[in-house]
């Protein structure tokens, strides 16, 4: 028998994220679970169960000690890939199969044990809002599975060798001029069009491109 009855869930920022847990948010409502929708660690209440995401800040002790289990999503092949912007990095690399899990959020981030892993599947074409929404929808399967599965679930320790992924800052987003699209294909399908754009500098000016895929 399930003995999870009351969830916090917190995204404390306005995150592209937020139209995926209202989703999580009605479906576990609908499911008969007490839910605490909130966007601030401030407004955390005592709860069986909190789910933390999209969060850009840490989450102080004290609010981790309302919550029996406090758990976080995080998209790379854990001890591997710790850190910032996971998915974009990944796809920097040229990866295609991005593993994401559902771990123990403690002080020390992204060391949790990890409860559930799913995966995000890419065909190597898609832009931007198109990944976010397969990262989303991971996000809410692998809570959704939790839930479901809890207690039967059985958490594993992180193992092997750490690495880790820096803050992604608008000067990733710089274009080389000197280079083909092709090569930098995969640098456009991480810019964010409107928050961090790509853009190349050219004779002591710089200038933003946007990149769509074209439905004619």
């Amino acid at each position: 028998m399930n003995s999870i009855k009351s969830i916090n869930i917190l995204v404390d920022n306005d995150s592209w994220i937020l139209p995926y847990t209202d989703l999580l948010v009605d479906w576990a409502e609908k499911q008969g679970f007490t839910v605490n929708y909130c966007r601030s660690q401030d407004n955390l209440v005592t709860a069986d169960v909190s789910f933390y995401l999209g969060c850009t800040k840490i989450v102080k002790p004290q609010k981790l000690a309302l919550s029996f289990l406090n758990l976080v999503v995080h998209e790379s092949d854990l001890p591997k890939g710790k850190g910032f912007a996971p998915v974009a990095w990944q796809i920097l690399e040229g990866k295609k199969t991005i593993p994401v899990c559902l771990i123990e959020a403690l002080e020390n981030v992204d060391s949790g044990r990890i409860w559930l892993k799913d995966i995000i599947e890419l065909s190597g074409h898609e832009l931007c809002d198109e990944w976010r929404e397969l990262q989303g929808q991971a996000t809410i399967r692998v809570c959704q599975n939790f839930l479901n599965k809890y207690p039967e679930l059985s958490p594993q320790s992180q193992l092997g060798e750490e690495s880790f992924y820096f803050r992604r800052t608008p000067s990733d987003s710089e274009l080389n001029p000197d280079k083909t699209i092709a090569e930098q294909f995969d640098l456009l399908r991480v810019v964010d069009n409107e928050r961090y754009p790509a853009y190349v500098t050219l004779n002591g000016r710089k200038y933003y491109i946007k990149i769509s895929e074209c439905h004619e």
